[in-house]
């Protein structure tokens, strides 16, 4: 037994998204989106963190797309949402893939056979009193917006996002209350073309272009939470960030300053327009040193500050260790940025440090500074799972995860920090964005997909759906 005190209506739940779960690429009405292009496996990463990727299939090249099915979220949906609500969830943090609404994403009418599709899985949900929580761009721009458009470096965008959003509140303004704009808005300057929509031509252009996009975006997250207010009264909208609590190396001051810099523009310059509504001081100087000049329209500025963001939600997998200088053999190359290995950490089956104190780290540091309400809605572990003779999956090192992870969110509700919910990652196994694989397990129910696209999609219950069960029934006292 924990004493570690939940508030009452703690949003317990899970989380995925729709490019990773539903499938149906090409079913009623939807168009193409950026994940339906990337290939499977270990490619893949090679693939986004690298500049100048062309949009266009290469079926030669690459031989899966596992985004294609998927886990056939879309065919499925009823049977998985059956399963949430046996695990208890109150909440149940998902995405809408734009494409489905707007093929092309510059469509004046919406596909009215995608809004369709979300209705029936908000019905689903509800019926089992299950809360969605919905983030209106996960990872799956349109196609043609990238193509025809060059994705977020052009401003229109900001107006086809805008219609996006005012159909989405519009249609589910009765079902859907709790919002997010965009998933993990600040790895946009690492992997632009997840985020932003386009490859960089070179490395050399990457920051500029990056944060040019950025800015597009966060206008047109201020302009949704503009709408959304006025559409669905008492609504809460919020921005999503990838959080990772940097640490230098050691006391060396150079190290120190070193991590604080990159503190500073990693975390807290996305998280600062969104709740603060202005740039920070310190991006100031960082622009001019690394010869970025963001353009921006009259009333850009103005339109931040006077739409800020509701909550913060954040996705946490690991933390970062910095040093001013490093050799190759420093690296942490397995973390989604690498730094410095740290010796105090023990690191995933795919070489991400585990660090659950650095959750209660961050937490900490988002609160104190800006004091808004938080939301995890990302946290586990992907590793490979075994199926037994007897058709069990003792995933151990999956609820050892989890209780850890939980623990420190609990202790920073001790601490005095606002922490309002919990969706456990890949609550269901999915497609991995990274690799785009199947085999990287995140979830709490098995699918019998495999990285070749082969298996019957069988669902299964690992053991830590039924540990996860408990730990929801009792509102995180029983973790043991």
């Amino acid at each position: 037994m924990t004493n570690y005190q939940f508030p009452e209506g703690f949003l317990w739940g899970g989380a995925t998204a729709a490019n990773q779960v539903e499938g149906a690429y090409l079913e009623d009405g939807k168009g193409m989106n950026l994940a339906d292009v990337m290939p499977g496996g270990k490619v893949r990463l090679n693939v986004i963190s690298k500049p100048g990727f062309d949009f266009k299939i290469d079926t030669e090249k690459y031989t899966t797309y596992p985004n294609h099915e998927a886990i056939d979220f879309y065919h499925r949906y009823a049977d998985d949402i059956a399963l949430f609500a046996e695990l208890r969830f109150k909440t149940y943090r998902m995405s809408i893939a734009w494409s489905r609404i707007f093929p092309k994403g510059d469509e004046l009418e919406p596909n009215e056979e995608g809004l369709a599709f979300y209705d029936r899985v908000f019905d689903e949900c509800l019926k089992h009193g299950i809360e969605p929580v919905v983030t209106i761009s996960h990872y799956e721009m349109p196609l043609y917006l990238i193509t025809e458009y060059g994705g977020w470096r052009n401003r229109k965008v900001i107006s086809f996002f805008e219609r996006y959003a005012i159909t989405l509140f519009n249609r589910y303004k009765d079902k859907v209350k709790y919002w997010l704009t965009f998933n993990e808005i600040n790895g946009a300057t690492h992997l632009p073309i997840m985020s932003l929509g386009f490859s960089p031509a070179t490395e050399d252009v990457r920051l500029q272009e990056s944060f040019q996009g950025l800015h597009h975006q966060f206008v047109a997250s201020s302009l949704a939470v503009k709408a959304c207010h006025e559409i669905i009264p008492g609504s809460q909208i919020g921005c999503m960030l990838i959080y990772m609590p940097v640490y230098a190396y050691d006391c060396n001051p150079q190290n120190v300053l070193h991590a604080m810099k990159e503190e500073q523009i990693f975390n807290y310059i996305c998280g600062d327009v969104h709740v603060r509504g202005e740039y920070p001081a310190f991006s100031k100087r960082f622009f001019k040193e690394n010869d970025i000049n963001i353009k921006m329209e009259d009333g850009d500025l103005e339109t931040l500050k006077q739409y800020p963001v509701d909550f913060i939600s954040l996705s946490y997998y690991m933390s970062r260790t910095e040093k001013k200088e490093l050799t190759e053999e420093e690296k942490a190359s397995g973390n989604l940025i690498a730094g410095v290995k740290n010796p105090h950490l023990k690191a995933s089956d795919w070489g991400w440090e585990i660090d659950p104190t650095g959750l209660r780290i961050g937490l900490n540091q988002l609160y104190d500074r800006y004091r808004v309400p938080l939301f995890v809605v990302e946290n586990g572990l992907g590793a490979y799972d075994t199926v037994e003779e007897d058709g069990s999956i003792n995933d151990d090192y999956r609820i050892n995860y989890l209780r850890e992870h939980i623990k420190a969110m609990g202790e920073a509700i001790e601490d005095g920090v606002e922490l309002i919910g919990y969706t456990a990652w890949g609550c269901i196994d999915l497609v991995s964005m990274s690799t785009g694989e199947m085999s990287k397990r995140y979830g709490l129910i098995y699918v019998d997909k495999q990285d070749d696209g082969s298996g019957t999609l069988e669902r299964k219950k690992k053991k830590s759906f039924y540990w996860y069960q408990n730990v929801i029934a009792t509102n995180g006292k029983e973790l043991e």
